[in-house]
């Protein structure tokens, strides 16, 4: 049985009905041209060795000309109208699915790799466009052809009718059956193999510089391989099975038209004509032509239902607890700092992780995070107070996974907390996640950079800046001669920043967070992959370039220079120490 989720997913990817059946209808027109010009031409060659006056051959000749020209055009407009339905019914899918994923963007997707994540958003999302154009619009045209056709034989020969029936019915089980034995397996082992690929090959490309350093590349490229003949494998065999199917139904479509000849045959004496009993035993191949995509449609259902697994399962249909809930719309306005910052009692966490992504708990987040069920404690904070002035410099330390990243996520509303967190006075609860990072900026351990230019990845923060602003504040962090040197503002950084070292990452980001004028600059582990004799000398430049017009929480597990922060709160296992 399809999950719950699934199958509402599955239904999103249908089309309205009213907007999809001129595509069914068509669909429709193609097959019964298709059928009707075999039966009308087997009529018409039959009825001319007969030798009787072009008078009665006359309809027939036009019947057949009519036919050729309908199938055409009715492809055509099956095609168009399909198409157009199903397209537009996909970028709803989509946009739908990137709706539910920006709340959950970044803590709700740890558990989720960036090879299965881009399998689901772009992969598993296309998939879905299978439904109305390989599985319901090929059986209903199937189904409704086939049912007329058998009508259609009747009234020439019940037997044969009979006989088209029980194969078109044998055809079908069939089908099933071989497709559910030979191809389901690998069917369900396509996507994953093809995320499993995805992943290889991101690792290889975008660490190639890291890997080289350490003498990997090999062990890389042979996980390349690896997951490259997994998934070729996976494909021959699916590849097998529909041939499989096809060979038993093409088989089935020559047994239909000798049963048909064998049940029609003894009515000849009973006023069966020579053209009628020619139509009887030649209909039946026609009808299988177009019951021919039947099985194809049976293998891209099966593979429509595990798409909308898969995304049900990385996607979860609810915001986790752990994340902030639907607030307020935002403003676009930065919440006011006034006196400051202010937590109190503050407890918070990570969303679970694992494969089937974060999941809601039942009890209400002060409770669960009592009892730590199905969630991830490390990094939990519990009862933290602190206050930040305008213009303070806070330095924050303590061990690995004593929730130090977690409190700067709840700063800029990446996590919900429990607790009272205020800005300006205002509890941030009433204030949209998007305006509080108006007001609090992070720049994380590993600064994301986008695979553009320096201008561009600077123009993000700030789009109306002009090149004298991207300069100035170049300059600011140190990096204006770097820029310089490496030929301007329109150098690129490669994907995740691949082309500048960590610290300079640093640097863009402090550069971007100074563009965009946040009044709180929290700095995540800046020196974290730096070289340790340079950390000293790179955070006295990130503090200066920051000013002190600006509050700034320093996050950091080595020493801090003397004069560079104002105070330091330890935190020690999520609780501030002392």
């Amino acid at each position: 049985m399809i999950a719950p989720e699934a199958r509402r997913i599955v239904r999103s990817a249908q089309p309205r009905a009213a907007r999809f059946a001129p595509a069914v209808l068509s669909g429709l027109g193609t097959a019964a041209s298709a059928i009707a010009l075999l039966a009308a031409s087997a009529w018409l060659i039959t009825r001319a060795a007969e030798q009787p006056a072009l008078l009665y051959l006359s309809a027939a000749i036009v019947a057949v000309r009519a036919f050729a020209l309908g199938r055409g055009v009715f492809r055509y407009l099956e095609r168009l109208t399909g198409h157009e339905a199903a397209l537009a019914q996909l970028a709803t899918v989509r946009a739908g699915l990137v709706r539910r994923l920006v709340p959950l963007a970044p803590d709700g997707l740890g558990g989720t790799g960036r090879g299965a994540l881009l399998s689901g958003v772009v992969d598993d999302v296309d998939e879905l466009q299978n439904l109305p154009l390989r599985v319901v619009q090929p059986i209903a045209v199937a189904g409704l052809a086939s049912l007329a056709s058998v009508v259609a034989v009747a009234f020439a020969s019940v037997p044969a009718a009979l006989t088209l029936l029980a194969c078109l019915a044998v055809a079908f089980a069939l089908a099933v059956w071989v497709g559910w034995a030979a191809g389901a397996r690998a069917e369900r082992e396509i996507a994953p193999l093809r995320a499993r690929l995805s992943d290889a090959l991101l690792d290889q490309f975008v660490g190639l510089d890291m890997l080289t350093a350490f003498d990997a590349t090999d062990a890389s490229a042979a996980r390349v391989r690896d997951a490259d003949e997994a998934l070729r494998r996976a494909t021959i065999r699916r590849a097998t099975a529909q041939g499989l199917t096809a060979g038993a139904v093409s088989l089935l479509a020559g047994v239909a038209s000798l049963a048909a000849l064998a049940a029609a045959t003894p009515q000849l004496s009973d006023g069966l004509t020579g053209p009628a009993l020619a139509v009887v035993v030649l209909l039946p191949m026609a009808v299988f032509e177009v019951f021919g995509p039947v099985p194809l449609a049976l293998a891209s259902w099966r593979q429509v239902r595990a798409a909308a697994e898969r995304i049900a399962e990385a996607v979860p249909s609810e915001v986790p607890a752990e994340l902030p809930a639907e607030g307020p719309p935002a403003t676009g306005v930065a919440p006011a700092l006034g006196a400051g910052i202010e937590l109190r009692g503050v407890s918070a966490r990570w969303p679970a992780r694992g494969g089937a992504g974060p999941t809601r708990p039942e009890a209400p987040l002060e409770a669960s995070a009592a009892s730590g069920a199905g969630v991830d404690d490390s990094g939990r904070l519990a009862d933290v107070t602190l206050t930040i002035a305008p213009g303070e410099r806070v330095l924050v330390t303590g061990p690995t996974g004593a929730g130090k990243t977690t409190l700067a996520h709840v700063l800029v509303r990446f996590l919900d907390y429990a607790g009272s967190y205020r800005i300006g006075g205002v509890e941030v609860r009433e204030l949209a996640p998007d305006d509080v990072r108006r007001t609090v900026g992070l720049c994380e351990q590993s600064p994301y950079l986008f695979d553009e230019s320096i201008r561009q990845n600077l123009l993000f923060a700030r789009d109306s800046a002009t090149d004298a602003d991207l300069w100035a504040v170049l300059d600011r962090v140190g990096l204006a001669e770097w820029a310089h040197d490496r030929g301007g503002l329109d150098s690129r950084v490669g994907d995740r920043g691949g082309l500048v070292s960590g610290g300079q990452a640093q640097r863009i980001a402090l550069a971007r967070a100074m563009l965009a004028g946040f009044p709180v600059v929290v700095l995540d582990e800046p020196t974290a992959g730096v070289d340790p004799a340079a950390s000293d000398a790179l955070l006295t430049d990130l503090l200066g370039a920051v000013g002190d017009d600006r509050a700034v929480v320093l996050i950091s597990h080595v020493d801090v220079p003397a004069g560079l922060v104002d105070r330091e709160v330890r935190i020690e296992a999520g609780r501030v120490a002392g």
